[in-house]
């Protein structure tokens, strides 16, 4: 651990989207100022709120830097708010999970699926399948992210729609599972919804695997992940450097410490899968679901997934919502 004096210790980064609830960012937050020295305050809004606050302050950025879902990070840097920089352990991220020139790197990633909340439940039964929960018993306790704002919310769609014969040029598996969802009343928060799940408020959530592990074993709470019968994706979440950020030298650090070992694992321990995959240890590993569950899961070609977003999203509002 690093010897910090008083100018160091009054290091910032503002990184937007950081959330202390999500993906165990509170861990790592506080990892960063220990390591560091550099204090990288929360941050709430999702992937849309982030990458729009980005645009409407590109002439006088505030941020320096940004945890983003990939389809989000691909149009970042297509908008020009993202600078290129490739963090210390860039050789160890595979291709495909990183852009050439360094805008936007893979940290993580998480499997989408259905976290449920089993004492919130009763004697209403686990669902199993994404159709599962288009049925009458399901009414008034599903819910699911704004998948026109959050990324997680367009993932659970790209994930349901591909698992009931979509492609990313017809998106009608999904459009009418959400309009037959409609009838059973759900729940649709526009940020994380973690604490209403744990709370029971939402008994059911569309959400990554991590999240419901988390529950599980870190919070003690009776809750349970499943991959839908009829199958699921896998995405990765990323990070960038904000072009012209204010504070260049500290944002590159805190993407360092992200990419490193340390950081690394605090991404698995938080039940999460490093893109760095020496980062997980045994135990984390014996706490996801068999790997004939995640065999269900798929990747998918991430920028044809970030080309479908906004036609997905206004679809979406003029049909669903």
């Amino acid at each position: 651990m690093l010897t910090l004096g008083n100018a160091a210790a009054a290091q910032t980064a503002i990184c937007y989207n950081c959330p202390p609830e999500w993906a165990d960012w509170a861990s790592q937050i506080e990892a960063i100022k220990q390591h560091t020295g550099i204090t990288v305050p929360p941050d709430n809004k999702n992937s849309g709120q982030s990458l729009a606050q980005l645009v409407a302050e590109s002439a006088n950025p505030v941020a320096d830097v940004t945890y983003l879902g990939i389809t989000f990070a691909i149009q970042a840097q297509k908008e020009g708010v993202t600078q290129a920089y490739k963090p210390k352990g860039w050789e160890q991220i595979p291709e495909g999970l990183k852009d050439p020139q360094g805008h936007w790197f893979a940290i993580h990633s998480g499997t989408m699926g259905i976290m449920v909340n089993k004492s919130a439940l009763g004697d209403v039964p686990v669902p199993a399948s994404w159709n599962d929960l288009l049925k009458p018993e399901y009414k008034g306790l599903v819910g699911y992210l704004d998948p026109s704002s959050a990324f997680v919310g367009y993932v659970g769609a790209v994930a349901i729609n591909e698992a009931l014969g979509g492609t990313m040029d017809n998106f009608d598996p999904a459009i009418n599972w959400f309009k037959a969802l409609q009838q059973n009343n759900p729940i649709v928060p526009k940020q994380t919804a973690y604490a209403r799940l744990i709370s029971g408020e939402i008994p059911i959530l569309l959400d990554y695997d991590f999240s419901a592990y988390r529950a599980q074993y870190k919070d003690g709470e009776d809750v349970a992940f499943v991959i839908p019968q009829e199958g699921t994706i896998v995405v990765p979440y990323v990070m960038s450097l904000v072009n012209k950020a204010p504070h260049t030298e500290e944002g590159r650090k805190v993407l360092d410490f992200v990419l490193s070992e340390q950081g690394q694992s605090i991404w698995a321990n938080a039940f999460l899968r490093p893109v760095r995959s020496s980062a997980i240890s045994e135990q984390a590993q014996s706490r996801f679901l068999p790997d004939s569950e995640y065999a269900r899961a798929k990747a998918i070609d991430y920028d044809r997934m970030a080309q479908g977003q906004k036609p997905f999203a206004e679809r979406y509002l003029a049909e669903v919502r």
